[in-house]
């Protein structure tokens, strides 16, 4: 849904056809996770049961929203049969009462878990009604709140892990009513437009939280109901709580100590932070939030998932082995789904001067309506991230005159902008929009060409001293074993010794020569046509007055075998600051 309030507005997920990177996570999720659960004893059942069930929490409300919103972009008639089945058969155990859960009498509404189930059975029943017209989900998600809302009082702190979504439910089930009695309950009822807190604790939570704030700054726009958001995005970028690959929590939680092991990047917090920025980008039109989606995208959110597409992460740490999550239900899967879902709406936005952005850069196209007299029709064609190589051939409906914005990445320092092949003067400044404004005719060609030289990247805090290694967006790492070719000793393959090394640990005791990385080549370790860096290493004993004796492959960080990120470094004198590690000189 589009607003009138703000610097830009998505278009609409259905006029728009995404390929490359994205569009292939897409697809797949839609194929190879999404049309293959066991929805019945999965998600199901549990309702239908109202048993105590064993995890306390399904998040089926979750996967209806993921489906609505893949259904709404794709009109795949499995995902918006899939869709149907759920909602249908969910709404048919539906009490009396209005209860919609999978609690015994007794149990329901005091338990976390219960409400949270609710609310975003709610939210997601509202976009069912939104976007395919059915009002059996809207009378059923009215239904739900109403008995919401008569057995549980909104008086805890709005940030409470209880509180997850309700605020958003129930502002989304108000504009779709015009029942203010639903806002009155999330506003007043947890004093949501004085909520003012630092930013700790559950990081998922909190963010969620500044999104209900900014869905109401939409109706009635009050500079107060953006400092929370602001906040977050000062916290991740001026105080480290942004990890390298674009994620933002440990434990669940804000962190800003730069640890990089352990229960690191939750999947939530991962998709809320993405969420947060898509909307920030919108109210306040700075790229820095595009840069922030960037990072998260191709690193933090898609390394969350297998390659072959079926199964998800809960954490996913930056260095150390990681692990998939035992089940296809529970709040992660499920917020992964949807924020995946919702990428098609987060590559091209309306701006309010009347133009349109390029945000996110991956083969792609779009027909935009954008204004009563004038649509265009636009192409993407590009490699990315393989290459910073962009065309977009534009294709409006008469000559007119309107500005075209491409964001131009902060690593992207010689970035060129051309149209029609002749190069477009100082446009593109890195870490900010390049604007063209001219009179556009069906078949005007815009380049965009962003260089992408490897950087090796200075760590922060307990990475101090530490280097990571990056190519555009991507982050690259080590993968054991399939990421550590055979040492040579003179030029002789010795296997066993690399096997030896492995076992006991000792690549992670070894220094990088950041002067050795090549390429990048072909690798597969991640995606069809993905890439991989060349290095050399020398280990924990070695003679730093002698070559590195090691050769390894650095992959893309999503790659499954992943375990080391940071590494130790020599003839590193060229190692850079994080461009979204933002001192306020630099500001």
């Amino acid at each position: 849904m589009t607003s009138s309030v703000g610097s830009f507005s998505p278009i609409d997920a259905a006029h728009v056809k995404v390929g490359g990177e994205i569009g292939r996570r897409i697809d797949m999720t839609i194929h190879a996770n999404l049309l293959k659960l066991d929805v019945e004893n999965d998600f199901l059942k549990a309702f239908r049961d109202k048993k105590d069930w064993p995890s306390g929490y399904v998040g089926i409300g979750k996967l209806i929203d993921a489906c609505v919103t893949f259904g709404h972009y794709s009109n795949n008639p499995e995902v918006i049969a899939l869709k149907d089945r759920l909602v249908r058969e969910l709404i048919a155990t539906q009490l009396d009462d209005g209860y919609i859960g999978l609690k015994p009498a007794g149990h329901r509404v005091a338990e976390l878990w219960d409400l949270h189930e609710m609310v975003y059975i709610i939210f997601a029943l509202v976009n069912d009604y939104r976007y395919f017209h059915n009002q059996e989900s809207l009378e059923a998600a009215r239904k739900l709140a109403d008995y919401v809302i008569q057995h549980r009082k909104g008086s805890d702190p709005p940030q409470g892990t209880g509180k997850l979504n309700t605020e958003r439910a129930m502002i989304a089930l108000s504009q779709a009513t015009g029942d203010g009695r639903y806002r009155d309950y999330a506003v007043d009822g947890m004093d949501l437009r004085r909520w003012n807190a630092p930013v700790s604790g559950h990081a998922y939570t909190f963010m969620n939280v500044c999104l209900a704030q900014l869905d109401l700054f939409r109706e009635r726009p009050d500079e107060s109901l953006l400092s929370q958001s602001r906040r977050v995005i000062d916290y991740l970028t001026k105080n480290d709580g942004l990890a390298i690959t674009g994620t933002c929590s440990l434990n669940e939680a804000f962190h800003d100590n730069q640890e990089t092991r352990g229960n690191l990047g939750e999947s939530c917090a991962t998709a809320y932070l993405i969420r947060l920025a898509h909307n920030l980008l919108q109210l306040e039109g700075k790229s820095l939030n595009g840069d922030i989606m960037e990072r998260a995208i191709y690193n933090a959110l898609f390394a969350a998932q297998e390659p072959t597409g079926r199964r998800l992460r809960y954490f996913t740490c930056v260095d150390g082995p990681r692990v998939y999550f035992d089940r296809d239900s529970y709040c992660c899967p499920g917020n992964w789904r949807r924020i995946v879902a919702e990428l098609p709406e987060m590559i091209y936005y309306r701006s309010a001067d009347g133009g349109l952005l390029v945000n996110l850069y991956t083969a792609s196209s779009a027909d935009v309506q954008l204004t009563e007299e004038l649509s265009l029709r636009l192409r993407q064609e590009t490699d990315y991230p393989n290459s910073g190589r962009v065309s977009i051939t534009l294709d409006p409906s008469q000559a007119a005159e309107f500005p075209l914005k491409l964001r131009v990445p902060r690593w992207a320092t010689s970035a060129v902008v051309a149209v029609n092949g002749q190069e477009i003067g100082a446009a593109a400044k890195p870490g900010d929009f390049a604007v063209i404004r001219r009179t556009w005719k069906s078949g005007d060609v815009v380049t965009l060409d962003m260089p992408m030289d490897v950087r090796v990247v200075k760590g922060r805090k307990l990475q101090s001293g530490k280097v990571a290694v990056m190519r555009g967006p991507l982050v690259f790492c080590l993968a054991a074993p399939q990421g550590v070719p055979t040492r040579t000793v003179d030029n002789v393959a010795n296997p066993a010794e690399m096997q030896r090394a492995a076992e006991e640990g000792k690549e992670r005791q070894w220094t990088l020569d950041a002067a050795s990385i090549t390429g990048p080549v072909p690798n597969q370790a991640v995606r069809p046509d993905g890439l991989a860096l060349q290095a050399r290493v020398w280990a924990g004993e070695s003679d730093r007055a002698k070559p590195a004796d090691i050769a390894v492959l650095l992959t893309e960080y999503p790659d499954p075998a992943g375990e080391t990120t940071f590494f130790r470094a020599a003839n590193a004198d060229k190692a850079v600051d994080d461009e979204l590690a933002i001192s306020p000189s630099k500001e």
